[in-house]
């Protein structure tokens, strides 16, 4: 098993920390950004049709997105107590690096909702 290490790259387009995701840190996945299996998934689709890594670089807001803040995001955001838009908030304030960096510190993938 890995171990949680605070890497930029380990950062999915939604914002999700992979780094610290247990399917990851046990080799059982590859992270968002290397898995073609998630063709399924809008924002990343829609990251690498623009030339993004993450929603953080497109100056639109993820809240009023609606690739971004769709059903099943929300969904997500419920089950897993998570708050996506704020992950990429602190991604545009601070950068993928202290995010990676802060992640790992906390070790979750997600910055928990209030």
């Amino acid at each position: 098993m890995k171990e949680i290490s605070a890497d930029k790259n380990n950062i999915a387009a939604c914002g999700l920390y992979c780094g610290a995701c247990r399917k990851f840190v046990s080799g059982k996945c590859p992270g968002c950004k290397d898995n073609e299996k998630a063709s399924w998934c809008k924002i990343r689709q829609c990251c690498k049709s623009n030339g993004y890594r993450t929603c953080a670089e497109c100056e639109s807001d993820v809240k009023r997105c609606k690739i971004y803040s769709n059903f099943i995001s929300k969904l997500f955001a419920l089950i897993f107590n998570s708050d996506r838009p704020a992950c990429i908030r602190y991604i545009k304030e601070h950068g993928t690096q202290a995010y990676a960096e802060e992640m790992t510190r906390r070790k979750c993938q997600t910055i928990k909702r209030k």
